[in-house]
């Protein structure tokens, strides 16, 4: 019994120690993998554009040459279209967010706030000329900024034309009794390059003539140029110095079309200049500009200063403020022009939806009035939401990511490639036969836009419009027709301009009208490949034809040189 006893308590012990020894390192094993493979997915990092791009290390996109992202692993527990970021993500983002409410920016009567510079008022300018020519021995104000009075010898100078009009004058003074035609005719001479009853009788009595002439100043003000140098030699009505009347200025601002409408000539304006900040000027808008700039979308606005006390200086930064050109603050919300992406159809920002956690969805608003860098929120946010105030893109891309709705995603794709691809076009072997004979130079065209050779690009697209326009058009179909007609159109455009980037505008148009008919040509050679670039065209894609698999970018070229893909062929 002893024995048996014995061995039954080795055996226990022996299973004992196995499953000390053994499970303990297997869950060791387990838990060291789940941590590797946490750890593995945590360091993988993608791009925007191409979520395709999967590394274990930041860097660049090796397609379009973007930072790199770090990728999500994914999230539990969250809405259809909400996506969580890391804190480490957040991080090196500089993603911030800011809880929106009330506009603390604007005044409490709704004021609408310009921003805007002191400039010289132009119609207190005035430019002070050579009233004959010769050559500038003393010019006695030669910077900016010095102090002119009315009557001050701005310049002597030396006129060859003007001794001998006084020699002129020294002899009809002699036989003025004689020719007093002659004589008068003289004097008037001398008196049309501005020389005074008082010079002219000077000259006279000392029977000299003198070489050097005085400029006197016409008008009081401050040297706003300087046009001439001494030893110059100048011409009749030439410029030698602009001086500006600084005793009233213009406050100039700019103002956004969407604040347009809320502006009149002859409306009240307050304003703060930023040398002066606790003290307020009263003026009134006088000229509203009826032209648009087209590049920056904002109208110059005008109100007139008083400048007696010489406080403003042209080149100060000022801010103008209207009464009730907006709504009340308490009645609106206003965010940084940061936190809102603009499609061209809808404004979106991303708002945070969980105040505990890194979790944002987008959502779109309405936006109304810009006051500065803040656009005022119509429609979409409420007092207390938070939102992304910076690294609002970055968000996107993330939430475009992860296959959530997005900028760059929306739920309404553009499938306009995809239809073109697939139009039914019927076209005769002999149209086929003379439509390859386009391809050469076309694809010569499409290489110079790679090398962003304006030039060549010109060439190549005449030289692709003249075998177009010999195809015969009785045989096609009016849509066969539609598309070569806009082709033809869009090379000539090409070939007439010489700006790369008009020329890549009207590229896009063009291949959405020549790749549809070459899409329907039978035993192509060689092979051709349908390539789309999806950031050109203002995010909205762009394609074109190669013979090469390889991606080189037209719409781009070495700024991009691969960004795009391969989406059919044509053989």
């Amino acid at each position: 019994m002893k024995k048996y006893f014995i061995y039954i308590s080795i055996l226990i012990g022996g299973i004992l120690l196995g499953y000390l020894f053994f499970g303990t390192s297997e869950d060791k094993t387990t838990t060291s993998k789940d941590d590797a493979t946490v750890e593995t997915t945590e360091q993988m990092w993608t791009c925007s554009m191409h979520p395709q791009i999967m590394q274990e290390e930041p860097g660049d996109c090796p397609i379009c040459g973007m930072d790199l992202i770090e990728a999500e692993s994914g999230a539990e527990g969250l809405a259809m279209n909400e996506i969580k970021m890391t804190e480490n993500a957040m991080a090196l983002a500089n993603i911030q967010t800011t809880v929106v409410g009330s506009s603390s920016s604007a005044n409490d009567n709704g004021m609408l706030s310009l921003s805007g510079k002191i400039a010289a008022n132009e119609e207190n300018n005035s430019v002070q000329a050579s009233y004959f020519d010769g050559r500038i021995e003393n010019l006695n104000l030669n910077y900016k900024g010095q102090q002119v009075k009315r009557g001050q010898l701005l310049a002597s100078i030396y006129a060859p034309n003007l001794v001998a009009a006084q020699q002129e004058l020294l002899t009809a003074a002699s036989l003025k009794e004689s020719q007093p035609a002659l004589y008068k005719a003289v004097r008037n001479k001398l008196k049309n390059w501005k020389l005074s009853e008082s010079e002219i009788n000077a000259i006279e009595s000392s029977g000299k003539a003198r070489e050097n002439f005085p400029i006197y100043a016409t008008v009081s003000g401050t040297v706003s140029e300087v046009m001439a140098r001494e030893g110059d030699y100048v011409k009749q009505g030439q410029p030698i110095l602009k001086v500006s009347n600084l005793n009233s200025v213009w406050a100039q601002f700019d103002a956004y079309e969407n604040q347009i409408s809320g502006l009149k000539e002859g409306q009240k304006i307050k304003i703060i200049a930023n040398a002066y900040p606790n003290k307020e000027f009263d003026a009134v808008v006088s000229f509203i500009d009826p032209l648009l700039n087209n590049a920056t979308r904002t109208v110059t606005v005008r109100a007139t200063l008083k400048n007696t006390d010489d406080l403003f200086k042209p080149g100060m930064f000022v801010t103008g403020k209207l009464e009730g050109s907006t709504e009340k603050a308490s009645e609106r919300i206003s965010v940084p022009s940061s936190a809102v992406m603009w499609t061209g159809e809808r404004s979106l920002v991303y708002i945070k939806t969980n105040p505990n956690s890194p979790v944002f969805e987008m959502r779109e608003v309405s936006i109304g009035a810009r006051n500065g860098e803040n656009y005022v929120i119509k429609d979409g946010l409420a007092n207390g939401d938070e939102i992304v105030t910076n690294g609002t893109f970055t968000v996107d891309a993330a939430a475009q990511l992860q296959g959530k709705k997005s900028m760059m995603n929306q739920e309404k794709e553009d499938k306009s490639a995809g239809k073109m691809l697939d139009m039914e076009i019927n076209l005769s072997a002999s149209f086929q036969k003379k439509f390859i004979e386009v391809l050469s130079p076309y694809l010569e065209m499409k290489d110079a836009f790679v090398a962003s050779d304006a030039a060549q690009v010109s060439a190549s697209a005449e030289a692709t419009l003249s075998v177009l326009k010999s195809l015969k058009t009785s045989e096609l179909e009016k849509m066969e027709q539609s598309h070569l007609t806009k082709a033809i159109e869009m090379l000539d455009a090409i070939a007439q301009s010489d700006n790369l980037e008009n020329q890549r505008e009207h590229f896009v148009i063009l291949n959405e009208n020549i790749i549809p008919l070459a899409m329907n040509v039978e035993k192509a050679e060689p092979v051709l490949y349908v390539q789309k670039c999806p950031m050109a065209n203002n995010n909205k894609g762009a394609v074109w034809l190669s013979t090469e698999k390889n991606i080189r970018n037209p719409y781009y070229g070495e700024q991009m040189m691969t960004c795009g893909s391969v989406i059919d062929s044509v053989q």
